[in-house]
């Protein structure tokens, strides 16, 4: 009737509506797969970034003081240790100092000082528990939700079920300097989803865009790479033209396509240096600063899952010289980190962003014993511990200067209002607008979610 009555621009404007509604519903997925879409109630958060502090910073030393511990240090507690990777000895008390900070007097230790200033956004959670204390299942169970079966990432979920709104970008990002963490690739696979859910890979160690991101070389003839890719496109769309549906192969043509447009998108967001001097001195130095800004930058430019690790391999496994080692990963971090927080809030995007902070388990309260081929003969570090450690939350519809839960008065096992990961994956998706229990895919004849037939929503981390 719109175009009939000679109401053209009507018309165009139904059509762009109609369009729009067509992409926010799941059907929609086959011809946008990136597409923005709704979720189940109205979310607190529109996108996250997760910093990985892989390898398990110890949570007796960082944002969990135990007094107590440092009162028995050298001496065997008073109750037995709990099974662990390695055979530990001895209380071994925090050499970091502890204080309080913001309105809210969150303890927080002297290794986080830029961290410690946004206190009262930090909704720290102490009574995290996970299921074994060996890194590789630890990881896949904290980002995919199976300590042992190929699952999809939550970045892939998250993906799966909000879109993304940067059609020119990948909707889901992980950044690790100097190559992969443990488990590599599987830690943001896409598993059974389609492939265009899967996490895109970069490396911040580089600064040059053809290196942070493989085959993305900004400046060629546009039209060369157009009939490149048109001819490329009719190829592949020959080639699976009478093939069963390959999603693997669907998941290629549309990285193609995604390559093309992320271009001088791409050029924009991981250039910091179109960032005023003041903001990137705000940041500091290195590689952590610099990541830690293009992060902003991603989410400001709306890609939907952002996950920043801190470098290839496990660095926060300090089994020795816990002391030094901690320090000095701490300095790397804590100012970008710091300044993250801050930016987001002044430039009001923290409210909608949900940052997450935190390893795949903690450490042990006592100290880890040497053995053969460990440690070097040194007894001054702590073994994994997945019965209790730390996480934080900010911004996103957490609750702001919080403490929820708490380990017990060595730090060892957490024993009050306890979180189990799925519980924070329950609550992530949750903040995002999604009951975690309905956002599923059907595989294999069943539906399959993050997490799995377990988890809650721990309603005390919300604001």
């Amino acid at each position: 009737m719109l175009w009939r009555g000679g109401m053209g621009l009507g018309g165009i404007g139904l059509a762009a509506m109609l369009d729009a509604e067509a992409r926010a519903n799941a059907p929609s997925r086959e011809i946008a797969p990136l597409a923005p879409r709704f979720p189940h109630h109205k979310p607190k958060a529109t996108r996250v970034i997760h910093l990985f502090m892989n390898g398990g910073p110890s949570h007796v030393d960082t944002f969990d003081p135990k007094p107590l511990l440092n009162k028995h240090h050298g001496q065997v507690l008073p109750r037995p240790n709990l099974p662990t990777e390695r055979k530990t000895g001895a209380a071994f008390g925090s050499p970091f100092k502890f204080a309080k900070h913001g309105q809210a007097g969150i303890e927080i230790s002297e290794l986080f000082p830029h961290v410690a200033r946004m206190a009262d956004r930090l909704c720290v959670v102490r009574s995290m528990h996970a299921d074994v204390p060996n890194h590789e299942p630890s990881l896949l169970l904290l980002n995919c939700g199976d300590s042992r079966q190929v699952r999809p990432s939550m970045g892939s979920w998250v993906t799966y079920g909000l879109g993304s709104e940067n059609q020119n970008m990948p909707g889901f990002i992980s950044m690790c300097p100097g190559g992969y963490p443990i488990q590599e690739t599987q830690n943001w696979q896409s598993a059974f989803l389609p492939g265009v859910y899967q996490g895109t890979y970069i490396d911040t160690r580089n600064t040059s865009l053809e290196k942070l991101v493989e085959n993305i070389r900004p400046g060629r003839p546009a039209g060369e790479q157009r009939g490149q890719l048109d001819l490329l496109a009719r190829m592949n769309r020959r080639h699976q033209a009478g093939r069963e549906r390959d999603s693997r192969l669907e998941a290629r043509i549309q990285s193609f396509e995604l390559a093309w447009r992320m271009q001088s998108d791409a050029e924009d967001a991981f250039d910091i240096n179109r960032e005023p001097q003041s903001i990137r001195d705000m940041y500091g130095p290195g590689v952590q600063g610099r990541q830690m800004l293009i992060a902003r930058r991603l989410v400001e430019r709306g890609v939907r899952f952002v996950q920043v690790w801190h470098g290839a391999g496990q660095p926060w496994d300090n089994h020795d010289d816990i002391e030094v080692n901690h320090r000095r990963l701490a300095k790397e971090c804590d100012q970008a980190i710091g300044a993250l927080l801050a930016d987001l809030e002044q430039r009001g995007m923290l409210d909608e962003t949900l940052v997450i902070w935190g390893g795949e388990f903690g450490r042990t309260p006592t100290v880890e014993l040497p053995t053969a081929g460990a440690n070097a003969g040194k007894i001054n570090g702590r073994d994994h511990n997945h019965h209790g450690y730390s996480v934080w939350l900010a911004g996103g519809g957490a609750r702001g200067g919080h403490v929820h839960g708490a380990t017990d008065e060595f730090g060892f096992q957490a024993v009050h209002d306890k979180v189990h990961v799925h519980d924070l994956q329950a609550t992530i998706l949750h903040l995002l607008g999604f009951d975690h229990e309905k956002l599923t895919y059907r595989h294999a004849g069943r539906d399959f979610r993050l997490t799995d037939v377990h988890g809650r929503v721990v309603k005390e981390l919300l604001a």
